[in-house]
């Protein structure tokens, strides 16, 4: 380690500002403190949200929750804090979640390294000094040696083009950009556009206090049950004493969970009666239904099947009105299940059973039209509204990096390169950008989170220490590298079920935009063999890059 300060603080002398600067304070963002930190580097992370949080501080609309459960939706670089801190419930709010950030950052006296409401406006690597530049919103200017997008895959809001949004007359705005100060929509009629996982988490609460929830859906999604639970002294006991192991899980599962798969049985091979009584059992709230039943259920097309017939019948119990059912309800031959994300479901559904609450097919019946001074008007209606709500998703994966000018050594920027196709190694370092990792981009698994972020962050960490330790000054990521990476992704992606994402416009093939053709963004050869991945990089000394040492450091 002495090594790595000393030589960290030759790269400071360099007339740079940061060893490293990040974006973004959430997840990422504190990972990267933690470790850089601990690697002997002067790090300074910025966000242009008023608080840490990442993606917590930005979606602030009533039922924001994880999916993931509370206990191994966390960092895991400290033990004290696994042991300190203790969530209230099985799928956490945004509201605690975003404390229990702010508790990390307090417990490892994180806020020095952290400059909030500042917005990176320009981001330029500069060749001839090898090193970073970093403008901000304030004409601010910083240079630093590696630059790290801890942005997030799904930040940056897809904004829909309906004629007339400038002219109604009420709040109109992006689920994502909830209004920072109380919104009061008691009582109001309330327009929610997008049916998504944001919708599905948003309608039962709106529909408590709100006069009208109407819900313009494109598509319905295969909805699984959360199952809410208080976290009780006993189970969160278990969960401390056995955190070792919950965190092994995650870092070998073919999600990044903590789950009990694979179950060693395909539903396929079982008989009907027992494959009934297995997905029933199983019927207990949160993604575990699909990973702890069958191996198959995201291999086989017959076994997709049997599961979307089940999630769908279990739908259906719970909406009174058959019509609303049906359009509420998908089934294999319109998309099989995971091509789509699919939502957990806190009340969505019953929510439907209330008189107030409507939902209007835009696909089939009645499209959009436009939006007017007082509501939406589609083919066949006009519907009078005080706000409107857009939960129509994210530019996923590229969005956040693409929103602002990133220039790499030849000049072109990220948005250009990625035009047509989202190319990428490993989802960490993208060719002709040296000295720039991105944690969790394009190409990386779509697992949980926190155990994609953290794994990521160990391995940017190891390559700057390499680098450090040897004396090198620049890495430029191999295009043969990227194009092999880029090639193994697609391959895995055509053999999968979630190819069928461009039928249903799923984000997860960027196909819910409108500025690009779909791509393949994610890597589903299962993220615990990414992070193999990753670690059989590391141990072979990053051969996907190739390193220099200009001259005036040549001894």
């Amino acid at each position: 380690m002495t090594t790595t300060t000393q030589n960290a603080s030759a790269v400071t002398s360099r007339d740079v500002d940061f060893d490293a600067i990040g974006i973004g304070a959430g997840f990422a963002g504190l990972a990267l403190i933690h470790y850089l930190r601990g690697a002997g580097l002067s790090v300074r992370v910025f966000d242009k949200a008023p608080d840490v949080g990442g993606t917590w501080a930005w979606n602030r609309y009533p039922g924001a929750a994880t999916d993931s459960e509370s206990y191994y939706y966390c960092l895991t670089f400290s033990k004290e804090i696994l042991q300190e801190w203790t969530w209230t419930k099985r799928y956490p709010g945004r509201k605690e979640t975003q404390d229990y950030l702010r508790f990390v950052a307090d417990k490892c006296d994180m806020w020095p390294h952290i400059q909030l409401n500042t917005a990176v406006v320009e981001a330029r690597y500069l060749a001839d000094r090898a090193c970073w530049q970093v403008t901000t919103g304030t004409g601010e200017v910083f240079t630093c040696k590696y630059f790290i997008s801890g942005m997030g895959m799904i930040s940056e809001p897809v904004i829909p083009s309906i004629p007339g949004m400038d002219r109604f007359e009420g709040p109109l705005f992006h689920s994502s950009r909830w209004p920072q100060e109380e919104l009061d929509y008691a009582g109001k009629r309330i327009g929610v556009i997008g049916a998504g996982a944001t919708a599905v988490q948003m309608v039962p609460e709106l529909a408590k206090t709100a006069a009208s929830v109407t819900v313009f859906q494109r598509t319905p999604n295969y909805i699984l049950p959360a199952m809410q639970q208080p976290m009780t002294p006993e189970w969160d006991q278990e969960i401390k004493a056995n955190y070792d192991a919950i965190v092994a899980k995650c870092r070998n599962h073919v999600f990044g969970m903590a789950f009990d798969s694979p179950v060693g049985r395909n539903v396929i091979d079982t008989p009907p009666e027992e494959r009934q009584r297995i997905f029933e059992e199983h019927w207990k709230g949160s993604f575990r239904w699909v990973f702890e039943t069958f191996d198959d259920l995201l291999a086989s097309p017959e076994a997709n099947r049997m599961a979307a017939d089940f999630i769908g019948a279990k739908m259906r119990e719970r909406v009174k009105d058959p019509r609303i059912a049906d359009l509420l309800t998908p089934a294999f031959d319109d998309y099989p299940l995971f091509a789509k994300r699919p939502p957990l479901d806190h009340g969505y559904l019953e929510a439907f059973n209330e008189d107030h609450v409507h939902l209007v097919d835009i696909k089939n019946d009645q499209p959009l039209v436009e939006i007017t001074e007082t509501g939406v008007r589609t083919t066949k209606a006009h519907y009078e509204f005080d706000i409107i709500v857009l939960a129509t998703g994210f530019q996923a994966y590229t969005g956040a990096l693409e929103a602002f000018p990133i220039i790499g050594a030849s000049g072109q920027t990220l948005r250009e390169k990625w035009k047509t196709l989202s190319e990428c190694i490993m989802g960490v370092c993208v060719s002709d950008f040296p000295n720039m990792f991105v944690v969790t981009g394009p190409q990386a698994p779509f697992a949980n989170l926190p155990t994609s972020i953290e794994q990521n962050v160990v391995w940017i960490t190891r390559c700057i220490e390499k680098m450090e330790a040897e004396g090198l000054d620049v890495f430029w990521p191999r295009r043969e590298a990227e194009q092999a990476w880029t090639a193994h992704t697609a391959d895995i992606h055509v053999q999968t079920l979630m190819n069928e994402g461009t039928k249903v416009n799923s984000w997860m093939m960027g196909a819910n935009r409108e500025d690009k053709p779909p791509r393949v963004l994610i890597y589903f050869g299962g993220a615990n063999f990414y992070y193999d991945a990753l670690e059989e990089s590391a141990q072979k000394g990053f051969p996907e890059l190739e390193f220099e040492r200009r001259p005036e450091h040549v001894s």
